[in-house]
């Protein structure tokens, strides 16, 4: 089924508000989303992964800082999902590159970590390179890149098939650099050990978001169903103290 950009973006605030996610958290939740998929990045595909664990954020605790100087800082996230803790940890770097010319963050135990291009995107649209990397799988090790230039409107994306091990201090990290000195703008080598690999350059991301705009975006009715099932949780039930609340007498 099809639905406009501005219903996807009301039921997904509905839905995260729904599952304790702060004020301001929620939207960020919604746009990182919304972002990926109408730059064809399969945002909607990320969030049927994720959305079982949505709920369980709000029981987790949030952000630790572990390590932090002025060039620097490491953030154990608890487990929770990039939707609810990685804008911040991005925002981070951004003041500390604007500050010193050059940061990098790293995220340990964070989970959906692609949904990271929204916030990167930001940072290069405010002025400053930005690019981040991940790893991700257990048996199979898959690599993540993406990296946008100081100024630029859209980033570019690659991924592979490793031949590497999963090693346990990679598992659910992401590395998040910034500066406003240096062109950060890179994509996975092509060494021996990368295959399948894949890269979305800046400009057929552009390309995706304008057919995204002139043809709309469509979403299995299922997941829809789900989102706006979680978002019920915020509707204030119908009862005469609220319908009076409302404005009814």
């Amino acid at each position: 089924m099809h639905v406009s950009m501005i219903e996807l973006k009301a039921a997904l605030r509905r839905c995260f508000e729904a599952s304790g996610y702060f004020v301001g958290n929620y939207e960020d939740a919604a746009n990182m989303i919304l972002w990926l998929e109408k730059h064809g990045l399969n945002g909607l595909g990320e969030l049927e992964r994720a959305i079982s664990y949505i709920k369980e954020d709000k029981e987790k605790p949030l952000s630790t800082m572990i390590y932090e100087d002025s060039t620097s800082a490491i953030i154990d996230s608890n487990g929770r999902s990039a939707l609810n803790c990685i804008a911040a940890s991005v925002d981070l770097a951004h003041a500390k590159a604007l500050e010193c010319g050059i940061a990098t963050v790293t995220v340990h135990n964070c989970h959906n970590r692609m949904f990271v291009l929204k916030a990167l995107t930001d940072c290069g649209r405010r002025g400053i390179s930005a690019a981040a990397y991940w790893q991700n799988g257990s048996k199979v090790v898959s690599e993540h890149a993406v990296a946008i230039k100081a100024g630029g409107r859209y980033p570019s994306y690659s991924e592979a098939t490793t031949n590497l091990a999963a090693t346990v201090g990679e598992k659910q990290a992401l590395t998040i650099i910034c500066s406003s000195r240096v062109d950060l703008t890179a994509s996975l080598q092509q060494s021996k050990g990368n295959t399948n690999a894949r890269y979305v350059s800046a400009l057929q991301v552009e390309k995706n978001k304008e057919y995204s705009v002139d043809y709309g975006i469509e979403i299995d009715e299922t997941l829809w169903t789900e989102i706006n099932h979680i978002g019920e949780g915020i509707l204030v039930e119908n009862t005469e103290h609220s319908r009076m609340g409302a404005g009814g007498k």
